[in-house]
């Protein structure tokens, strides 16, 4: 394609470093040409100097005592000869000064003088022997001005990066320092995410959209009198998706939308974070309708007067008060939205989350097993999977996993499949994604001692007894003995997924656990230190039924959990000396039940135990209907299907449909 003659040709933009390059240029050059470089003179050596001597060729000798160097000028006739015919030559630029025609460089002054001084008399010579001291003006000046030079450029570049810039934008130089780091969404360069890339999240999804309304379409609402609601917050666990309903709010909004993250405000300068709080509000309200994002907001919303022992000025105070007055003061801002994401709404300052400030608390929850499908949908779709791969079985066996645990999952899947060098993703790769993720790397050549492996196959044997005969405890449908990450053996299971949990559950869970060292008792008569993760969490569940849940009879109908957070920088305890060795007490006695009861479950079904852990050492891993062919069928199964009715032939589960847990 021809080019336009007409188009304008874009010219070079001028830059300041020109001109330093030029000033370098000339510096170097006027050292260069100020030199000896360009000259005629030569270096000779002592011994031809003598013979020029005694030839009396030279004329004059000027020693230089500080560079220890000789200059030497030879006589109008000596010039004639041709042994000087490279040295009579004109120099190339023309000098105010004499030129010597040769150089040397000498070693010891005296030595150097005697000779000169006898060969001088020897041959009755006039030459005129001088003695000076040269000085480099241009060195000299460079080393004088060169520690200014560097400190002033230092200076100019440390205020160009603050200032945020090359050019003095607006507030110029070190100012711009308090302007706001915010980033204002372009839909046409920006990737765009809209509502239908987050799957799940229904309700919190329909308020999120409501709120892209309210700024669509304002009159709808307020012709009735209301006001739009000045801001919300999402709160839930990490990993849930609060960031990424943000992202679908900037996808789908057709106005403005400012994103930055609490710890943008948060800087060394003291009064940083309350200008850079003012600059935001004020781009947002030159641009309203507007929505402003701030992730992470706990970085400065952190209720104020705790832990602030100094009693000095916290520039963190100061920023959440200059927020909260933005938000809802006298010179509150029309049509700015203000959303906000944290994971801990428990430390958030009241008056930060009181109406009128952040009007609605949008909770994120970890997804149940329908909404696991679904974001299941959304990251398989770059996928290539199988055309039997099961969504109902992968969410089945995910419970309790974020949305970034499944995006986790699945990748993680395709790598492990891309491994092993297979054209599609399959179910086996999903489960071994699973396996690597929550449990560790898989490490068959960790050295295991014969007495130790077998220690290992009854602990696992003995929490797939305990768990198989009890009611309310998790199926455990998997049992392997190959190491993972930290452990060296792991029991699998698939919880059910309560809203509420009774002490008989949780006692029922608590003896299962325990059922590990129970079978080492039993067994070997003895115990070992594997159980460590068994006791750490039955010594928490113990504590949360005894301090928090208050399912203690002893201890009775009490709580001393603190739900606020108030107390958490408190030096006593909310109760007595005496009730906290009750409390012991009772943690003690309940953990001991579970213990005696897994032992006497074990008692009753010896011999299954045995035939269990001697089958998990042939294998190494086995499935449900192992268990099945040694205890028969579990009878506490129940399993219903997606109309609510109950199956009750439970054996058509699939075996790998669990979880884990780590031993």
């Amino acid at each position: 394609m021809a080019k336009d003659n007409n188009t304008p040709q874009k010219k070079p933009r001028f830059s300041s470093w020109w001109i330093y390059g030029l000033i370098a240029i000339f510096l170097i050059a006027f050292q260069f040409f100020g030199s000896d470089n360009l000259t005629s003179t030569k270096t000779t050596t002592t011994s031809e100097l003598q013979e020029y001597l005694r030839n009396g060729d030279i004329t004059k000798i000027l020693i230089i005592t500080n560079t220890n160097q000789a200059k030497v000028f030879l006589s109008d006739e000596a010039l004639a000869k041709d042994v000087h015919k490279d040295v009579s030559e004109k120099p190339l630029f023309p000098s105010t000064g004499s030129i010597p025609q040769y150089v040397l460089d000498y070693g010891d002054l005296q030595i150097f003088q005697n000779e000169i001084t006898e060969i001088k008399k020897e041959n009755n010579l006039d030459t005129i022997v001088e003695f000076d001291k040269e000085s480099n003006v241009f060195m000299e000046l460079l080393f004088s001005i060169l520690p200014f030079v560097l400190i002033i450029g230092i200076w100019i570049y440390l205020m160009r990066r603050m200032s945020g810039g090359a050019g003095g934008g607006a507030g110029g130089q070190i100012f711009n320092i308090g302007k706001s780091k915010a980033k204002l969404f372009d839909e046409k360069t920006d990737t765009r995410t809209s509502f239908k890339d987050v799957a799940g999240l229904e309700g919190a999804k329909e308020e999120v959209e409501e709120i892209v309304e309210f700024l669509k379409f304002p009159d709808k609402y307020t012709s009735l009198g209301g006001k739009i609601p000045k801001g919300a917050i999402l709160v839930g666990p990490p990993g849930t998706g609060k960031t990424l309903l943000a992202k679908a709010v900037a996808g789908e909004a057709k106005v403005p939308f400012f994103s930055l993250s609490g710890s943008d405000f948060v800087e060394m300068f003291v009064g940083v974070g309350a200008s850079r709080v003012r600059d935001l509000f004020k781009q947002a309200k030159d641009k309203s309708p507007a929505i402003i994002f701030i992730d992470e907001i706990d970085a400065i919303g952190r209720a104020r007067g705790k832990n602030n022992f100094t009693g000095s000025n916290d520039e963190r105070e100061n920023t959440l008060n200059q927020l909260l007055t933005e938000m809802d003061g006298f010179g509150t801002n029309t049509n700015v939205i203000v959303l906000a994401a944290t994971n801990r709404a428990d430390v958030l300052d009241k008056a930060l989350m009181r109406a009128g400030r952040f009007d609605r608390q949008i909770y994120v929850d970890l997804p149940d097993i329908r909404e696991r499908k679904e974001i299941f949908e959304v990251h398989l779709r770059p996928i290539k999977t199988s055309e039997t791969l099961d969504l109902d079985f992968l969410a089945k066996q995910t419970p309790g996993f974020s949305g970034a645990d499944i995006a986790n999952v699945c990748n993680e899947a395709a790598l492990i499949a891309a491994r092993k060098e297979k054209k599609a993703v399959n179910k086996q790769d999903f489960l071994d994604a699973v396996d690597r993720i929550v449990g560790g790397l898989e490490k068959k050549n960790k050295i295991i001692t014969p007495e130790e492996k077998k220690t290992i196959a009854y602990h696992e044997a003995g929490h797939a007894t305990v768990s198989w005969m009890l009611e309310h405890a998790a199926p455990l449908v998997k049992v392997t003995i190959v190491p993972r990450g930290q452990s060296l053996g792991s029991a699998w299971y698939l919880p059910e997924e309560r809203l509420i949990v009774r002490p008989d559950q949780m006692k029922d869970e608590m003896c299962a656990t325990l059922g590990g060292r129970a079978a080492e008792k039993v067994i070997f008569d003895k115990i070992s230190t594997g159980a460590l993760s068994d006791l750490e969490k039955v010594t928490k569940q113990a504590r949360a039924m005894v301090t928090i849940y208050g399912l203690n009879d002893q201890i009775g109908n009490i709580t001393y959990y603190d739900s606020s957070s108030q107390n958490e920088y408190g030096f006593t305890k909310p109760y007595s000396e005496e009730t906290a060795q009750v409390i012991d007490e009772e943690i003690s006695k309940l953990i001991e039940e579970q213990y005696r009861r897994a032992i006497e479950v074990l008692n009753e079904n010896k011999d299954k135990l045995t035939a269990l852990a001697e089958r998990l050492l042939e294998k190494e891993v086995i499935f449900k209907e192992d268990l099945v062919k040694i205890f028969g069928s579990r009878p506490f199964d129940k399993v219903f299907d997606k109309k609510g009715q109950e199956i009750v032939d439970t054996d058509e589960l699939a075996p790998e449909e669990s979880t884990k847990e780590n031993k």
